[in-house]
This record gives structure tokens, sequence and C-alpha cells, in this order.
């Protein structure tokens, strides 16, 4: 008989991750961006394998051609849409206001509908290629439903300078989760309104406190006020910590999946590690290539003859800096995205994963596999505009 709890481990390392974005990040660059398809699809299975409930690890089964062929359908759709749109709008634009900034503002409004489609697509694409003790997760259709209740829900947090933000995704997740399967089971999001309000109270606290400060500083002009500000600040980065341990918690913890249930423990003060271990070593790092970097160069310049040196050699000398210049940028990059997988990425997933556990697991044995969801496009709008595709 099954165990009644699952406890998820976590297998993933640093330093295999490192290097593993290190190449892909290299290769990516050489193949001027095309491998990028293939370094995701080797990232997201490190990734996905690592995370192991019940010791049996999740798969990733996607497949990189599947994402190049998507985003080439992608890119032709989104080269149309916007060709014909902003023109269209650039004409009225001219026409009626005799200026063009109204036409960037429509043309972006208009793009929004479309990123959050992308999102929905991408997450439907990605719980299709994972599988776990050989059965499929899946997500129904319904992003252009996804799509219109974003917006307004996005509306609503604007309208409210952000206060609606824990109903908004409290909302969002519950049409998402509500949608979404493993085998022939469907995922259940529970939780009532102001489930994840609480959630964000040290933020609400620390903007309250700063924004009190600020009115205090307008009325008497005290200096001593802008004290407060040393106070709200380290506060508000507490409050962000806060909100991204407690709404996970609340929101596993409401989820169920048939009699399954989940329970979660994550803390705020190890987020904040994790941010300000990584960030201090990726300074560190970046420091000390950049400084490695200026010395060679400073000695190559040392070398030089520069009583004797004419004009054509001053010429020669800027442009072999250009290549020097791109191969530091391109440089700047990669080593910081491979530093962000060790360091922040990585550990943040461990830690999510080692204090999630799966409970009331007997009957899991009774969950059968479902049909395998065939995409037109992968995850082609999401890389295309950038949005909802992340590892």
């Amino acid at each position: 008989m099954p165990p009644s709890t699952l406890k998820i481990s976590y297998a993933g390392e640093k330093g295999p991750v490192f290097w593993l974005a290190l190449r892909t990040g290299i290769l990516t660059v050489l193949t001027l961006g095309f491998y990028r398809f293939w370094a995701k699809t080797r990232l997201r299975r490190y990734y996905w394998s690592a995370i192991r409930p019940g010791g049996a690890p999740l798969e990733y089964v996607g497949d990189p051609l599947e994402k190049l062929l998507g985003f080439l359908v992608a890119v032709v759709f989104m080269a149309f849409y916007i060709g014909v749109v902003n023109l269209i709008l650039m004409y009225f634009s001219f026409a009626l206001l005799n200026a063009n900034f109204a036409a960037y503002g429509l043309s972006f409004l208009g793009l929004t509908p479309i990123i959050f489609f992308a999102q929905y697509r991408a997450r439907r694409y990605i719980l299709a290629r994972t599988r776990w003790r050989g059965i499929r997760f899946g997500l129904e259709p319904g992003a252009w439903g996804y799509s219109w209740r974003s917006m307004v829900h996005w509306i609503a947090t604007l309208c409210t300078a952000g206060l609606t933000w824990p109903l908004t995704t409290l909302w969002l997740e519950k049409y998402r989760v509500s949608r979404t399967f493993y085998g022939d089971r469907r995922f259940v999001q529970g939780g009532s309104k102001g489930l994840l309000f609480g959630a964000m109270r040290h933020v609400y606290y620390a903007l309250g406190l700063s924004a009190a400060a600020t009115v205090m500083l307008a009325l008497y002009e005290n200096p001593a006020w802008v004290l407060v500000y040393l106070l709200s600040g380290p506060w508000l980065i507490y409050g962000w910590a806060y909100w991204r341990a407690e709404s996970f918690k609340r929101m596993t913890e409401a989820k169920q999946l048939g009699d399954m249930q989940f329970t979660a423990k994550p803390r705020p003060w190890r987020i904040i590690g994790i941010y300000a271990l990584g960030g201090l070593m990726m300074n560190i790092v970046l420091s000390g290539v950049f400084l490695v970097a200026f010395m060679a160069l400073g000695l190559a310049v040392g070398t030089t003859d520069l009583e004797n040196i004419n004009l054509d050699d001053m010429d020669m000398a800027a442009t072999a800096l250009v290549p020097v210049g791109v191969l530091i940028y391109f440089l700047f990059i990669i080593l910081t995205r491979a530093m962000t997988h060790a360091w922040i990425t990585l550990p943040l997933a461990q830690h999510f994963a080692e204090v999630t556990e799966v409970v009331n697991t007997q009957n899991i044995a009774q969950i059968v596999q479902r049909d395998r969801d065939e995409f037109a496009e992968a995850e082609g709008f999401a890389e295309a505009l950038d949005v909802g595709a992340a590892i």
C-alpha cells in the first residue's frame, strides 16, 4: 500500500547547473540565439529531474524542435499582427491628433491580451510535457478566457494602486489550477477571497509607514522623518519575502487533487538569505572578472610605445577594441545567467520543494494516464514576446 505522506526531496547541485547554464549560454551566443530552445530544454530537464516527490523524479519531455517551429509560426503571426495593427493605429493617430504617442500607447494595449494568451499557452505546453511516475500533467484550453480575465484583474489592481493584488493573484491561480490535471484527476484551488490579504500585510505596513513619513516630512519639513525610511525600506524587503513564502503556503495548502492535499512551510528569512548570498557571490565574481579584464587591457596599453603611435594605429586600436567590448558584454550576460541559476534559482527551487509534502496519497495508484496534448506552436508566442517562457 502506498504511504499516506510523500516528502519531496531535491537532488540538484549548484556546480552542475552552473556549468550547464554556462555551456548552453555560450552555444546560444555562438549560434546567434538558435540554440536557446535546446538550452531551455536541457535546463528544464535538469530542474525537473531534481524534484522528487516520494523519491520519484519529475520528467520533462519537451522537444526543442517543437519550440523552434512554434517560435517561427508565432513570429510570422506577430509580424503580421503588429505590422497591420500599428499601421492602422499610426494612421488614425496622425489623422486625429497629429502625433504618434497615441498610436504607441494603443499598440502596447493591443499587445497586452496576446501577452496573457502567450503565458497561458506556455504553461499548458510545459504541463503537457511534464510527467511524474509515468503519468502526464495537462491543462485544458482556455487561453483567451485567461487573457480577458487577466486584463480585468490587472485594471482593477492598477485602479486600486495595487491593494487588490492578492485577490488578483488568487483569482488567476484558481482559473489556472481548476483546469489543471494529473492523469485523469483534476486539481482544485480552494480559498476564500481574503485568503492572501494576510500574506501581504507586511508590505502594506511598510508602504503605510513610508506614506506617513512622506506626509509628515511635507507638512513639518523636519528632516528627522527621513530616518523612518531606514525602517520602512528593510521592512518592505521582508514584506516581499513574507509575501512569497506565505502566499505559496496558503495557496498550496488550499489545493487538492482528488483525496490528496498538500502542506508547505517556506521561510521568508531563507528567501532573503538566498538572494543576499547569491547577489554577494555574483558581485564578487563579476568584479573579479572585470578587474582581470581591465588589468589585461592596461597591460596591453602599457606595452605600447605611445610616443611613436600615429593616427592610423589609433584607429586600428579603436577598431580592435570593439570586438573586445562585445566579448566582455556577452561574457557578462552569460556569467550572470549561469550564476543566477546556481546561486538563486536552484536554491529557491530546492527550498520550496523540500518544505512541501503531499498527504493522503493512499489512492495515488488509481490515477490513470491521460492523452497527449498536441501543440501547433508550443511556447512560440511566449518566446516571441519573451514572456511566460522562463525555466
